[in-house]
Formats: structure tokens, sequence, C-alpha cells
């Protein structure tokens, strides 16, 4: 049997130059001492060079370049605060990049795309642990449903090109990612960066204590971004494998698979783990008259695990290097600025 990846042809890494594209390069790199890997070219402009909402210049781009394998990492993302107060920027830019990745990848035949959509496609009350049939069941989680309606549109749009044209498209809803390359900008980052750059902006001018959103009761499930990347490269490997069987407890075919990990803790324990590891030494305070988002949102992964894939790093190496790469890179640069 032919794998899905052939190492030698060209492969278009959407958003390159963001948390998760970058970290799907970085692993690309890291095998490229591998024979099958010495002939890849790696694609990757940015926003300067490609503007993704604009349909022309993509359509130009794809003609110039012709990739044969297409990973849509690109995103307008951002946590709680940003996708409530900004709905109409979330799901306009989203649906306008990947609709003019996906729609242009069939129409120059690309031989495999990836679409990474988001765990908050899932309704907000689902039945835990997440099994991927459980989309458009329920309603969603108000404060980001506008992202997760373009990313759903995603899915679908993924699913018809399949159904109508057999166009060989995989999406995989990873659970809440963290890593190097994050954003740090409390106004629109997710909550391990926020709570970073929180604990470390209280350490640095000695405050007394740090307030966070919510109660810290919800429980949250963390994927370090790298072992999001090997399991792209792992389902590009493994989709077309015969023994792995796309179907729903209906029968019904299905081109979702949920990438997750064993790692679920509550936002207040993850609070206290990223304040230890900062060194701040104040008291923390909840404001519940803040939002608390979905109570718990936990992927079940037995599709992909059934394939082989498993996640590698542990929360508290995870938000380790999380951490050095925050004091190495982020504030490292600032001073030089």
């Amino acid at each position: 049997m032919k794998n899905s990846l052939d190492y030698s042809e060209r492969i278009f890494i959407a958003g390159g130059n963001g948390m998760v594209g970058s970290a799907i390069i970085r692993n690309i790199w890291k095998n490229k001492n591998k024979e099958q890997f010495k002939k890849t070219l790696i694609l990757s402009p940015n926003r300067d060079e490609l503007d993704l909402t604009d349909f022309a210049s993509v359509k130009s781009w794809f003609n110039e370049n012709r990739p044969n394998i297409v990973i849509i990492a690109a995103a307008k993302v951002g946590g709680i605060h940003a996708n409530n107060s900004k709905p109409f920027d979330f799901i306009l830019e989203n649906i306008k990049i990947q609709t003019n990745l996906i729609e242009l990848s069939w129409l120059f035949k690309v031989k495999t795309l990836i679409f990474l959509g988001s765990s908050c496609i899932y309704p907000k009350f689902a039945t835990q642990p997440i099994k991927e049939e459980y989309l458009l069941t329920d309603t969603l989680e108000t404060t980001n449903e506008f992202y997760a309606l373009a990313k759903i549109s995603g899915i679908k749009l993924c699913q018809a090109l399949r159904k109508q044209h057999n166009f060989n498209s995989i999406c995989l809803m990873p659970t809440n990612l963290y890593g190097p390359g994050d954003n740090y900008n409390l106004q629109d980052s997710h909550v391990i960066p926020a709570l970073i750059r929180k604990f470390h902006d209280a350490k640095e001018k000695k405050l007394d204590y740090v307030e966070c959103w919510g109660t810290g009761k919800p429980f949250r499930e963390f994927l370090y971004v790298d072992d999001l990347a090997e399991a792209c490269l792992f389902v590009l490997e493994k989709w077309n494998d015969p023994n792995f069987k796309r179907i729903d407890h209906n029968g019904r075919e299905i081109n979702w698979l949920n990438i997750g990990s064993p790692y679920e803790v509550s936002i207040k324990d993850l609070s206290e783990t990223i304040s230890s590891q900062v060194g701040f030494k104040g008291e923390i305070i909840w404001n519940k008259e803040m939002p608390d988002g979905t109570p718990r949102k936990k992927l079940d992964t037995k599709k992909i695990n059934d394939l082989g894939w498993e996640a590698k790093t542990n929360l508290e190496e995870g938000i380790k290097l999380t951490l050095n790469h925050f004091k190495n890179e982020i504030l490292n640069s600032t001073l030089r600025k």
C-alpha cells in the first residue's frame, strides 16, 4: 500500500509562521536526515507574501507553485475575550482563509489536504469524553460560537468535496494547544500563554495578587503543539490504512479526527502550576463575574490512538518548555528592542 505522504513532493503549510505551522515545519526538519525526506520542498509564504483571504492572490500562488500536499494551519485565533468581542472578525476571516485554500486545493488537484479545526466545534454540554460523531448534535458555547461555526463550515466543505468529487481531505480537531510560538498578548491569547504573561508581569512588578477570570472550576485538556505536528505527519501516512475505519456509530463516514491528550486539569490547578513555575509568590483571586466558558471539554481520541498515535509531552514538562520559550524568545527580543 502506498502512503498518503510522499516526502519528495511539495508541501504547502499555510500559516507556517504561526505556532502550529512552525511546529509542523520544525518536525519535518527533524526528519530531514531520513532518506525519504531529503527531497521535501516546504512552501510557507508569510502574510506579506500571500494574503490568504484574497482568492485571486491565492489562486495565482497555486498556479505558480503547484503544491502536492496542503496543510491549513492558518487561522484567526484567540481566547474568550477576543472571540466574544470580535465575532464578525472571527467568522469572516476564517471562512475566507479556509474556503480559498480548500477550493483551490481541489481545483489544482492537490493529492492530500489537511484542515485543522478545533475542539470548540462540539456542543457546549456534550457527553464527555467527546466523540467525533457528537458534532452538530446540540448548541455551541456562545463565547466562541462564531469561530466554531467557521471551523464547522471548513469540515463540511471538505466532507462535501470528498463525497461529491472524491477529494482526499483530512480534518483534525485538536484540543487546547500551547507551546513555542504562542501569543502572549493578554487581550487575545489563550489560557496558558495568558497565565504565563500575567504571572510573569505580576512577579516583575512585585504585585500582591493576580486576578483570573471565572471560578477556576472548568476542566480543560491541553496538547503541546509539537505533539499536534507529529499527529499531522502521522495521519498523512496512516489515513489510507485499510485497518482504519472512518465510520461513526451510525455507520456514516466521517472525515475528521480528534487530536487530544491524557492531560486534563482544572483552570484553578493550572493557574497554580504556572504561578509556581514562574515563581510568583502572591495570591490568585478569581473574578466570578467573568465567564467560565464550557464546564468541561475532553476529547475522545480512541480513533487516532487505535491507529498508533498518542501525545508524548506531559503538561508539566510542556509548560516548562513553553515558559523557557517565553523567556528566551519573547522577553529577550523585547529587551533587544
